[in-house]
């Protein structure tokens, strides 16, 4: 029966059939009339429109959208919790309030997506009353206050890591066993995966792997490069509407504003055009450089026989760099 409905559904991102099936985890959710009507709003369909990956889906192959990555949870939170209509609403919703690109703008004119999040969420207070969800329960899910298969928890693997860190793999063509294969030695103890010694060793060697690309130069160009122009525009337009826009509508900005429309085009048709600089390398900032520092990586451990195993990455900020356009 499974095997006929996975046949029968469509991999897209509006709920056709009443079906999700993901070709990434290879589970096929049955959609509640609220999961139905969510993914007809514009926070969730926006999501479609974002990339996961951030501006360095410019140059890399990880180019799958925010709403890919949410259905992905969607679908391991039915897997995990099928009567939680909250934690099944929360996965769809957790990631709405990214900006254009996700990551890249985080910081800038005080874009903060956890606050951006708030306000989204509770903007769909209605739709969710309407099928029985209270909003409040839904933002206890994603603060973490209310208990689930989807909770946050600091320093310990989630279905929210599982999902990103696996996806992005799959992306790049890292080395890991089948995803639906890999799923099936997993479960979540109050939010935290647990496994078996050999998947996590899997997961470990993932994890490593997505803190070294958050490091590379590529991921530190193409940030770079977008947050250097968008600071051009000196507030115009403000803060507020650069969060609420889609890729498109950034890029399509940032090609029409006259700030910055020359180093638009020229990034996208030559994104090495630009160069990447160790910061302590260099006696001063070059002239019209980007500094992008290296946050503290996403560094999370999987709960084996329930005690955290150590994760092979160092746990430290990587350097900062100067993003600079050559001449």
């Amino acid at each position: 029966m499974a095997e006929r409905a996975r046949r029968a559904a469509v991999a897209d991102t509006v709920g056709l059939g009443g079906r999700h099936v993901d070709p990434l985890w290879g589970t096929v959710t049955v959609l509640r009339p609220l999961e139905a009507a969510l993914l007809r709003t514009w926070p969730v369909r926006r999501l479609g429109l974002v990339a996961h990956a951030g501006a360095v889906a410019t140059v890399t192959t990880q180019t799958y959208s925010r709403l890919e990555h949410s259905l992905g949870l969607l679908g391991l939170a039915a897997r995990m919790a099928e009567d939680d209509a909250v934690a099944r609403a929360a996965a769809l919703l957790h990631d709405v309030g990214h900006a254009p690109l996700s990551h890249t703008l985080e910081g800038i004119d005080g874009i903060d997506h956890h606050a951006l999040g708030v306000e989204r969420v509770h903007g769909l207070r209605d739709v969710l009353g309407e099928h029985g969800v209270d909003v409040d329960d839904v933002q206890a899910t994603l603060d973490g206050r209310r208990a689930c298969v989807i909770a946050p928890r600091p320093g310990l693997m989630t279905l929210d890591h599982l999902d990103s860190y696996v996806r992005s793999a799959r992306a790049h063509g890292r080395p890991m066993p089948s995803p639906a294969a890999l799923l099936r030695t997993l479960e979540v103890v109050d939010g935290a995966v647990r496994t078996t010694p050999a998947s996590a060793r899997v997961l470990d060697r993932l994890v490593a792997a997505e803190v070294a690309y958050h490091r590379s130069p590529l991921n530190v160009l193409a940030v770079g490069v977008v947050r250097q122009l968008v600071r051009r525009w000196d507030g115009v337009p403000d803060a507020a509407a650069v969060a609420a826009m889609t890729d498109g509508e950034l890029v399509a900005a940032l090609l029409a504003h006259p700030a910055t429309r020359d180093d638009a085009r020229r990034f996208l048709r030559d994104p090495l055009a630009w160069d990447v600089v160790l910061a302590s390398a260099a006696t001063s900032a070059p002239a019209g450089a980007e500094l992008v520092e290296a946050a503290r990586p996403y560094l999370v451990r999987t709960l084996v026989a329930g005690e955290p195993v150590p994760v092979d990455a160092d746990p430290e900020p990587g350097p900062a760099h100067w993003v600079v356009r050559r001449d």
